[in-house]
């Protein structure tokens, strides 16, 4: 079969089967009387083993050695292709995900976009100090690709850095609520933390609605958290979280503090009281909490928790009672 003839059904073009035959990969068995390139039947087998190797991402060379060599061991070099194409995978991968994150930011031209990848390139920056300008001011300067700052604060250790990053998040938009609202679900509990602490800082309803959602979260990290920021919001679900701190001893003056500025009416007041003292009065509750309790109803106003302290006053446990009665005198002289 004349090399046309073999180009046309192998799909291979002349002048590659000309490059095969230069490298001695493929030689054509035979010649015509008037010099022209025959081949074989076993030349054309050939053919389609190269083709098929180079499907597979072998180099020429790689191929003549492993067609000619009898003792070449295949699974090495296979191997190495897969390692090979994970390594091209993961660098398209990242490059598909910086595009993404570029169109998502809409930049208006060309100048939009090259501030949108020296962001980028900063948020990734093994500079803390580097990371955080970048949160800082670039935020001021150019579109910002939110899904890039969840990212970035889902897995920032260092304190001021993830302060700066959660400033710009809140600055961004609610566009990251979502995002934040999926970490609170990582294995991960530092992860989940800082997904708390994010959407704490976010404002608008988006942000409420996931906080509440959060108060339902198995990690009692992330539910405090939530609690903190519902109250400082004047969402009354939070009460049950923040008695439950000031139990456990968790955050519990931050829970104190957000319990009294729940106390926006006398009715919601005395709810918070009711809590309080329904705690103290339960059996499992140890000492320790019965005090940090006591303490708690220091700032709710109302008759109730004013009862309550009189009551306490006299309480079996010496630390309640001194605590009690001091908390009174600040209530009367205030």
């Amino acid at each position: 079969m004349l090399i046309g003839e073999v180009a046309r059904r192998s799909g291979v073009s002349a002048r590659m089967l000309r490059h095969y035959e230069s490298l001695g990969l493929v030689q054509p068995s035979g010649r015509t009387g008037s010099g022209y390139r025959e081949y074989s039947d076993d030349d054309i087998r050939r053919i389609f083993h190269v083709e098929s190797l180079r499907s597979l991402g072998l180099s020429l060379r790689e191929i003549g050695r492993a067609l000619d060599d009898p003792g070449f061991e295949p699974s090495a070099l296979v191997a190495d292709l897969i390692h090979q194409t994970r390594e091209r995978i993961a660098a398209e991968t990242e490059l598909l995900t910086r595009l993404r994150r570029i169109d998502a930011a809409e930049p208006a031209d060309w100048e939009d976009v090259l501030q949108v990848v020296a962001f980028l390139r900063a948020l990734g920056s093994k500079s803390a100090a580097a990371r955080q300008r970048a949160a800082l001011s670039l935020v001021d300067e150019v579109p910002v690709p939110v899904e890039a700052l969840v990212e970035a604060v889902l897995r920032e250790t260092e304190p001021n850095v993830a302060g700066a990053l959660r400033w710009a998040l809140a600055r961004s938009g609610d566009g990251g609520t979502a995002l934040l609202a999926e970490g609170l679900g990582s294995p991960v509990a530092a992860v989940r933390e800082r997904a708390v602490r994010s959407l704490a800082e976010m404002p608008g309803a988006e942000a409420t609605a996931r906080l509440r959602v959060a108060l339902a979260n198995p990690d009692f990290v992330v539910r405090g958290h939530a609690a903190l920021a519902l109250g400082t919001r004047g969402v009354a679900d939070a009460v049950p979280t923040l008695v439950d701190m000031i139990v456990e001893g968790r955050n519990d003056t931050d829970a104190a503090d957000a319990l009294s500025m729940l106390t926006s009416d006398t009715a919601t007041a005395d709810r918070i009281a009711t809590r309080l003292i329904d705690r103290l009065a339960h059996d499992t509750t140890p000492a320790p909490a019965r005090v940090r309790l006591t303490q708690a109803l220091a700032d709710i106003a109302g008759t109730t928790a004013s009862a309550a302290l009189v009551e306490l006053s006299c309480d079996g446990d010496r630390a309640v009672a001194l605590t009690a009665a001091y908390l009174l005198r600040l209530r009367h002289a205030g």
